[in-house]
């Protein structure tokens, strides 16, 4: 991801960020989420994630898991509790993020950044890593 974004022309620091809130999504859809697959044999053991820069220079990251028994919602963690920020995090780094639910009870996780990169003759650029298995 790193790579692709130099490439595209993106500021090392909102590289920074992107690779920040793909590590947090990615270890809640881990610890959260259900792995990607039919849920009757317990999934696959996997989760997708991708990135997005289109044509106005906005920047989408996003982790999509088989979903889980609570919906992603920012917690209010006490000064000693071990997690319960990342949420707080990418909603700090972020413009904008949310959830998009899938018709096969998939849940995606998202997040905006302002790269600024914007090129309006340019094509906007989606980069789907590879499924990532083993992680439930």
């Amino acid at each position: 991801m790193r790579d692709q974004l130099r490439i595209s022309g993106v500021s090392e620091a909102v590289i920074d960020d992107a690779v920040l809130i793909l590590s947090e999504l990615l270890s809640n859809a881990c610890r959260h989420g259900r792995p990607l697959g039919d849920a009757a044999l317990m999934g696959d053991g996997s989760v997708r994630a991708a990135w997005r820069l289109d044509k106005s220079g906005r920047l989408t990251v996003e982790v999509t898991d088989g979903g889980g028994p609570t919906r992603p919602v920012p917690a209010t963690p006490s000064v000693t509790a071990r997690g319960g920020r990342g949420l707080g995090i990418i909603a700090a780094l972020g413009e904008e993020w949310g959830v998009r639910d899938g018709a096969s009870g998939e849940v995606t996780v998202w997040v905006v950044l302002d790269a600024g990169t914007a090129d309006a003759d340019g094509p906007s650029a989606h980069h789907p890593f590879d499924t990532l298995r083993g992680l439930s």
